[in-house]
């Protein structure tokens, strides 16, 4: 049986299990010190905890799983990174560097199986769920990596919006945010972390009913089910009615901004229609709403959607505002390397099927 990653357990998880291989209470925090603050490399690496401990955890996990294959640098600072998991599969997570901080952008799943047309992470279909333990890594292989650079700097904020549907991996999902979040640890502010879904209404009340107080973004991309399911087939299960009563009962129970993602598609969803539509939908929910729209980046693989051009996106900026909707562009990071989510994995793995 092959060993599971420690980064897996969450601090509570961690203390039940050494507890019941007859370790000290002491020891827990020894240990989660030496994996979050110190960050060692290898479990010898603990120099205040004893042998038998230290052979206890080697007999049982690993330290890392993960294996970097391609790292691209943008000019701009962002790093794009492309992992290698131990079954051979291939993700993606991306360091971004902004005025507020160095942000994280995880993957929750090999692979994707929602099916939005113009992404590059749903060309290849899931595989499986990532492990919280493997979710975890990215944030620990990035930070390790920062260590090297010796800036002291530090990962301060997390989106998980990498390839998948994070609230289709739920339970890996959760444990991975208590363990970023354990303020023993890497003490990540839930407030820095932010989850992002496509529109699994079920599962949105769910995430409600957890009482994090990290932040939900909603890829909506549309603002009526037309369209919406066109371009997203998510929507087919989930039309907007039925997501937009699950972000009812999100509001209701924690009073929480959500933030609405809008990719714009050029002659697709970027008339002023479709932004009075979609201010119209947020009208009752405007003072806990934000729209972030998102320049598009084209892949090739979906050649028939382009970038709305500026003064398009600055128009339906402007009608939004002028309904009273809060909303921002956000223009893309690492323009100058593989800057859409999954693209750098789907071309690498066309270079490997092609040999």
């Amino acid at each position: 049986m092959s060993k599971s990653s420690i980064y897996g357990l969450t601090y509570e998880q961690l203390k039940d299990w050494l507890m019941e291989h007859g370790q000290q209470r002491f020891r827990v925090d020894q240990v989660w010190n030496w994996l979050y603050k110190k960050r060692i490399h290898q479990f010898s690496d603990m120099k205040n905890v004893n042998k038998q401990t230290i052979a206890l955890l080697e007999e049982h996990f690993v330290l890392g799983t993960l294996e970097e294959e391609i790292k691209q640098e943008s000019k701009d600072g962002t790093i794009k990174f492309l992992f290698r998991l131990a079954d051979g599969n291939l993700i993606e997570t991306v360091l971004m560097r902004f005025n507020y901080g160095l942000s994280v952008c995880v993957t929750t799943q090999v692979g994707c199986n929602i099916g939005c047309s113009f992404c590059a992470s749903g060309l290849l279909s899931k595989s499986r769920d990532l492990t919280s333990g493997e979710i975890v890594e990215q944030i620990m292989m990035v930070q390790k990596h920062l260590d090297t650079r010796e800036k002291d700097e530090r990962v301060s904020h997390i989106v998980v919006m990498g390839i998948g549907e994070p609230l289709d991996n739920f339970t890996h999902l959760m444990d991975f945010i208590y363990v970023v979040n354990d303020d023993k640890g890497l003490n990540i502010g839930a407030r820095h972390i932010t989850v992002s879904t496509s529109g699994l209404a079920h599962k949105i009340y769910q995430f409600a009913d957890t009482g994090v107080q990290v932040n939900l973004a909603i890829s909506l991309h549309a603002p009526n089910n037309e369209l919406r399911r066109s371009i997203m087939k998510i929507n087919k299960a989930f039309p907007i009615e039925k997501l937009m009563k699950s972000v009812d009962y999100y509001l209701e129970k924690t009073n929480r901004r959500i933030t609405y993602e809008y990719i714009m598609l050029k002659d697709v969803n970027d008339h002023k229609e479709e932004a009075i539509q979609l201010a119209n939908l947020l009208k009752n929910h405007r003072k806990l709403a934000y729209v972030n729209l998102i320049p598009y980046n084209p892949v090739d693989e979906h050649s028939h959607y382009q970038r709305s051009d500026s003064e398009t996106i600055q128009a339906f900026f402007e009608t939004l505002k002028d309904q009273g909707i809060h909303c921002g562009v956000r223009w893309e990071n690492g323009a100058d390397i593989d800057a859409a989510c999954g693209q750098l994995r789907s071309k690498q793995i066309k270079k490997e099927t092609a040999k």
